[in-house]
């Protein structure tokens, strides 16, 4: 199966949530100002630590944010008309009729826990289908999933704990391809698994982008970024910090943020951060990096991205 070609455009994405009736409890500032385009053919990786916002944002592309959610900017997705509104403004029955599934595949954080525990494997993908695609040949679809994501045949009659986490992970994979989204969110593939795992979970993705899919991959993990990306998008404290090709951004990073992550890397320097990052319920001005690392890095009010060619950097200012 070969998806057409589409790009998501996020335009100064923030997400915000209030805590306690009326939002008296404070504000949580999970995203703020992101600016990313995922591109037919092109695994970008979104890496950062835990609790800057990564998966929130997978959940603003996909509606799928709760109640107490305040939501500004826009997400624009080729191929869906929605009359001139974005994806942030369309009603719940487009995004569930339109969208999720059929033009934007999830594989969510710990695929196996989002299974059904009494039924076979084979049977949710079926349902899937029958779902995503009415009129489908409901066997040889799921086989041919099957056969997309290495999933070998046999294990469809499995139930769920009768799975190993990396088959859980291509089942997931598996149900996120059922409608053929030429776009797929993968939130966290690779938590919990062990090396080879995460490296056969990470080409499962990569080779997504090479047959046309647009993939981005949330990630803690700057080693299996760094194996299977196109692009890289650092986050910070909810803030896109960094963006470039994996390779100039590996070699050469602007960032001082992304340079720590890369010296913690097992081949590097394997030394970690100082410091933790600012709490997301009381963010600083800028970036918030400096506070950590005063002697690295100054940053500046309003940290926006700076472009020179297919990459960006804010707050830590642009080589000439």
């Amino acid at each position: 199966m070969t998806a057409p070609g589409a790009e998501l455009r996020l335009r100064d994405l923030s997400v915000r949530f209030r805590l306690g009736a009326r939002g008296r409890g404070g504000t949580v500032s999970a995203v703020t100002g992101a600016t990313l385009t995922l591109r037919p053919g092109r695994l970008l990786a979104l890496v950062g630590e835990s609790g800057c916002g990564k998966s929130v944002l997978a959940a603003a592309i996909t509606g799928l944010l709760p109640s107490n959610a305040e939501v500004a900017g826009s997400i624009e997705l080729d191929g869906v008309e929605l009359d001139g509104v974005d994806l942030l403004d369309a009603p719940e029955p487009v995004l569930r009729d339109r969208v999720r599934g059929r033009r934007i595949g999830l594989v969510p954080q710990s695929a196996a826990t989002h299974l059904t525990p009494v039924r076979r494997v084979g049977a949710q993908l079926a349902e899937t289908v029958r779902a995503l695609r009415p009129g489908a040949d409901v066997t040889a679809t799921v086989h041919r999933l099957a056969e997309d994501v290495g999933l070998p045949l046999p294990m469809l009659d499995r139930y769920p704990h009768e799975l190993s986490g990396g088959t859980a992970q291509r089942v997931g994979v598996a149900a996120a391809l059922a409608g053929d989204p030429p776009v797929v969110l993968a939130d966290e593939p690779t938590a919990g698994l062990d090396r080879p795992l995460v490296d056969r979970t990470a080409d499962l993705l990569a080779g997504l982008a090479a047959r046309g899919h647009a993939v981005l991959m949330i990630t803690h993990d700057l080693r299996a970024a760094r194996r299977v990306a196109t692009d890289v998008a650092v986050m910070y404290a909810s803030r896109i910090v960094e963006v470039g090709p994996v390779d100039a951004l590996v070699a050469d990073p602007w960032h001082p943020y992304t340079r720590g992550l890369l010296a913690a890397l097992p081949d590097r320097d394997f030394a970690a951060i100082p410091g933790h990052p600012p709490e997301l319920t009381d963010l600083p001005p800028g970036c918030g990096f400096d506070r950590r690392r005063p002697d690295l890095h100054t940053c500046v009010p309003d940290p926006r991205l700076v472009w020179r060619g297919e990459r960006a950097v804010a707050c830590a200012g642009v080589p000439g």
